[in-house]
């Protein structure tokens, strides 16, 4: 009896460790293909698309600052309803949406059409990337959350590997509209299958841990009357914007600095090992430090690699220092801040809670573009970087000012 009770204990962390990775591994491709698919897509198509359609960068740009910002205004609607259990239903929902949006933007022939497309990829972004994915493991992990979701973002780091150079080779041979269906068929015949499995069995799994959720949005939304959740959301916004005045235009600022194509592409693929080697490194360190030491490691690595790209005009060698910096501050901060946001505000309604930072922080990647190409008619990529070093410095001291305002946790 003794032997059969101790089989039956050793049994339960198997049969735990067996659900656990059939919520993480199918959740973890599935965002790696969306990512590559609705995201990436764009800086890897964007020289083909300026080439080909005669638009201006910032033209172009406009799109995707629209995309972006329709995802992070309907961020807790889709927040709430991953709060209230429909995580299955609106994370493969909007997965389908951004595969419908690939189609019809392989065959757009004016700038409003582009518009119109992105658009609606903005409305399934807002239900297939991290925020969305992340509110479902938060939500039905429990303590096991931070490293589902550093899983996840170790396998989803490769999405700008993925897209960069297959969006140049299959470009090169069936044309940017080729590409994009290409894109879309992934989404359908890989990511939704994948989301639906991953998504379900987190529901099964989860029901122990699932946090409570209040039955009226208005109660959730009272974390806005808390100084910290505005500085967190200025610290969010700042580091966003950092990233999308950078990854939106990388190409072309590398080709600024100098660097042959093939160079250029093969740089920018790179950032996606260089996010999954930060988040190694920050798996090795994070029982030596704490949440907020990781968390300003990633603004300063953050501003460092904005410094080493404008250096890379002098001493081009620097481009393999922002390489390294890029990928792994940003990567981190991936983990760091849905596990931020747990910490200081709670798991409970974490979901809403989540998508409400989301807006800021989705509004700062949707205002990089335009940013960038609005600055860059100003004053060149030079200006750009070093207004990215400033708002990786701003977010910084926002973060600290929100862990101070916070007390103790």
């Amino acid at each position: 009896m003794a032997a059969k009770g101790e089989d039956a204990a050793n049994g339960a962390p198997a049969d735990e460790a067996r659900s656990f990775r059939k919520v993480v591994w199918p959740l973890a491709v599935a965002e790696t293909v969306v990512w590559a698919a609705m995201y990436y897509s764009f800086p890897a198509l964007l020289p083909s698309w300026e080439a080909d359609l005669g638009w201006s960068k910032t033209e172009l740009s406009i799109a995707f600052t629209i995309a972006l910002i329709v995802s992070a205004v309907l961020a807790p609607v889709a927040g709430r309803l991953i709060d209230h259990g429909f995580g299955k239903q609106c994370f493969a929902g909007g997965a389908l949406l951004g595969a419908a949006m690939l189609i019809l933007l392989s065959q757009v022939t004016a700038l409003w059409q582009f518009y119109l497309v992105w658009t609606g990829l903005g409305i399934a972004m807002s239900s297939t990337l991290y925020e969305a994915c992340f509110a479902i493991l938060t939500r039905t992990m429990g303590p096991r959350a931070k490293r589902a979701i550093t899983l996840v973002t170790l396998v989803a780091g490769f999405a700008g590997t993925v897209s960069f150079p297959s969006a140049h080779a299959l470009a090169g041979s069936l044309g940017w509209r080729g590409a994009v269906l290409v894109f879309a068929s992934a989404v359908v015949l890989v990511a939704v299958p994948l989301i639906w499995t991953g998504s379900r069995h987190a529901e099964r799994h989860g029901r122990a841990h699932v946090a409570p959720s209040s039955r009226r949005a208005s109660e959730a939304m009272k974390v806005a009357s808390k100084a910290a959740f505005w500085l967190l959301s200025l610290s969010f916004a700042m580091i966003a914007l950092d990233h999308g005045i950078v990854i939106s235009h990388l190409l072309p600022m590398l080709d600024d600095r100098g660097l042959p194509e093939s160079a250029a592409v093969l740089a920018a693929s790179m950032i996606g090992p260089m996010q999954v080697a930060g988040r190694l490194a920050m798996m090795a360190g994070e029982r030596y430090l704490s949440t907020l030491t990781i968390s300003i490691g990633c603004y300063v690595t953050l501003a460092i690699a904005a410094g080493a790209l404008f250096g890379a005009r002098f001493q081009p060698e620097l481009v393999v220092l922002f390489v390294i910096c890029q990928g792994a501050g940003n990567g981190v901060v991936s983990i760091m801040r849905p596990v931020v946001t747990a910490e200081l505000m709670g798991r409970p309604n974490f979901g809403i809670i989540s998508g409400l930072l989301a807006i800021p922080y989705m509004g700062g990647y949707a205002l990089g573009p335009t940013v960038a190409a609005l600055t860059w008619q100003v004053g060149g990529y030079d200006l750009v970087l070093l207004i990215a070093i400033a708002m990786a410095l701003v977010g910084l001291f926002s973060l600290v000012a929100a862990w101070r305002s916070a007390g103790p946790h």
